[in-house]
């Protein structure tokens, strides 16, 4: 029997780095939401776990224990044989694998495994907007955050994120601190435009080409770079003016991803 997934990509509208453990984990406060654009898995019943990855971005996945989906699988206690089709960049600070990982996850029923495999893997369980604290174990619902519209740029480099996170000198920044209750799509984005994504200023200085993207940007209401990067979004106030900016930095960089998309809001 044949099924099919979704993996959202996930975009981290703020990333506050609080702290660092002692066996080098950071700790963070991220408020992040989830696009309808994203990988699709199949799954087909098997007698031996197996791989098959199609898509724009296949180039360079691996299809052995390598991948996070393969993994998430072993950690299942499953076999099935699954078709991944990679339509978000590696690299991107969006989930991708991560968000494979926990498709694997919700399609046979085994959550508990989701922080074993990753610090994003546990917030990718769910499509919904959550505050992630800690490591990523940390979880909560956000009530009130709007639906948005935004365009998503990748802006052809890959950013390790050890190298990010080596570059950034303070480890211990502000938190959030407590969400208000929005009334508003303009009180929520006035309210995130007051936060911020600390490693945004070290990936710059990694990948001068984010900064790049971020400037293309320039015409929404806000831009920001999700995750470790490279990926950096821009909220729009309409459909037609995000898919409007997207056609404009795809014809200026044919090279790079560029998608309009639009974010999944608070359950109502």
């Amino acid at each position: 029997m044949r099924t099919e997934a979704f993996a959202p990509a996930k975009i981290n509208l703020t990333l506050h780095v609080t702290g660092q453990r002692a066996d080098g984990y950071h700790l963070l406060d991220s408020l992040v939401v989830f696009a309808d654009v994203g990988d699709r898995l199949w799954f087909d019943d098997s007698t031996s776990l197996n791989l098959e990855v199609t898509g724009r971005f296949a180039g360079g996945v691996p299809t052995d224990q390598r991948n996070l989906a393969w993994r998430a699988a072993e950690a299942a206690g499953v076999t099935p044989h699954i078709r991944l089709e990679k339509n978000l960049p590696h690299g991107g600070g969006i989930g991708g694998g991560s968000a494979d990982a926990a498709a694997v996850l919700r399609r046979f029923d085994a959550p508990q495994a989701a922080i074993a495999l990753g610090a994003d893997v546990p917030v990718c369980l769910s499509d919904t907007p959550q505050r992630m604290r800690g490591i990523g174990e940390d979880l909560s619902a956000v009530p009130s955050v709007p639906a948005l519209d935004i365009v998503l740029v990748t802006p052809g480099v890959s950013v390790p994120t050890p190298d990010v996170f080596r570059r950034l000198v303070r480890k211990n920044n502000d938190a959030m601190g407590a969400l208000p209750a929005w009334a508003d799509r303009a009180a929520f984005l006035n309210w995130l435009s007051g936060q911020r994504n600390d490693l945004q200023a070290p990936a710059c200085d990694t990948a001068p080409a984010i900064s790049a993207a971020l400037t293309l940007l320039g015409s929404a209401e806000l831009a920001r770079m999700s995750g470790s990067g490279s990926t950096c979004f821009g909220v729009y106030p309409t459909e037609t003016a995000a898919v409007e900016a997207a056609d404009r930095i795809a014809k200026a960089h044919p090279s790079w991803w560029v998608c309009a998309a639009k974010t999944k809001g608070s359950p109502s």
